[in-house]
């Protein structure tokens, strides 16, 4: 059960920016921004248009979105860095004279998602009422044939929980919602496709309130032959990477620092 307004946080969310990273999405982002747009208190739809070499910047315009490009590909996570000052860029150029900002609610959502990006509005539901600093997408099994044999979700779900005590469903998952502050406090990201495991132990350092959510997604499955295993490969390095740079702080701070709360899956 959700706070009343009344008894809501004071500098929670008011509304819910949906950010975008993606590369050469054109035949899934149109689809995936206008569901995106049917998301409760989500009054912003931003694409983060990373070197596609197609139609993904102008086809997720047309759908509505609002669109920033990088010329070259920098990666998701530079991509999401971009996401978060273009609409931090936006809340200061609303504001009125004298005016204290109010941040939104971040939303990550990858842009494969088509008509079920919708389905990650209970991501945002706790955010927006004060109850969890940032919530983190668990999907169910895929209806689409591939997927990998589960290495790099090992090394992910076992890192985590060995330097954070976090115990992570599905620790790769890249649908998030989190709170300005939140997001601030998993900066600098671990580089490439480290973003997330490196993200998971910041909140979690942070003492953030992090929490799991069940949300009914579907998206691009990553097959089996040579290009999708030099994909996780480079997974592997990018998770592996992460997890040795946490190690190396935590041993050099003395310690974790532990999270108010580390888990409770939400249905």
């Amino acid at each position: 059960m959700q706070n009343s307004a009344a008894e809501v946080p004071a500098g929670t969310p008011h509304a819910v920016a949906v950010i975008i990273p993606a590369k050469d999405e054109e035949d899934r982002i149109a689809a995936t921004v206008a569901s995106a747009k049917l998301i409760p208190g989500a009054d912003l739809v931003l694409v983060v248009d990373d070197g596609s070499s197609d139609d993904t910047g102008p086809r997720a315009r047309a759908a509505g979105a609002q669109v920033v490009t990088h010329r070259t590909n920098k990666g998701k996570a530079q991509a999401m860095m971009t996401g978060s000052f273009a609409v931090r860029n936006r809340e200061i150029s609303e504001l009125a004279p004298g005016e204290q900002a109010r941040h939104r609610a971040l939303l990550f959502i990858d842009g494969d998602l088509e008509d079920s990006a919708v389905n990650t509005a209970p991501l945002a539901g706790p955010v927006l009422a004060g109850e969890a600093d940032a919530t983190i997408a668990v999907l169910p099994a895929q209806k689409r044939a591939g997927g990998g044999f589960g290495f790099v979700v090992g090394l992910a779900k076992k890192g985590i929980e060995r330097l954070s005590g976090f115990q992570a469903t599905q620790p790769l998952s890249g649908m998030r919602c989190m709170t300005r502050e939140a997001f601030t406090a998993t900066q600098p990201f671990a580089p490439g496709w480290g973003v997330e495991t490196g993200m998971t132990i910041d909140l979690v350092w942070a003492g953030m309130r992090v929490r799991e959510v069940e949300c009914d997604l579907h998206h691009r499955v990553t097959g089996r032959d040579l290009r999708a295993q030099l994909h996780r490969a480079a997974q592997y390095r990018d998770v592996a990477r992460a997890l040795a740079a946490r190690e190396l702080r935590g041993r050099v701070s003395g310690g974790r620092r532990p999270g108010r709360e580390t888990g409770g899956a939400l249905s």
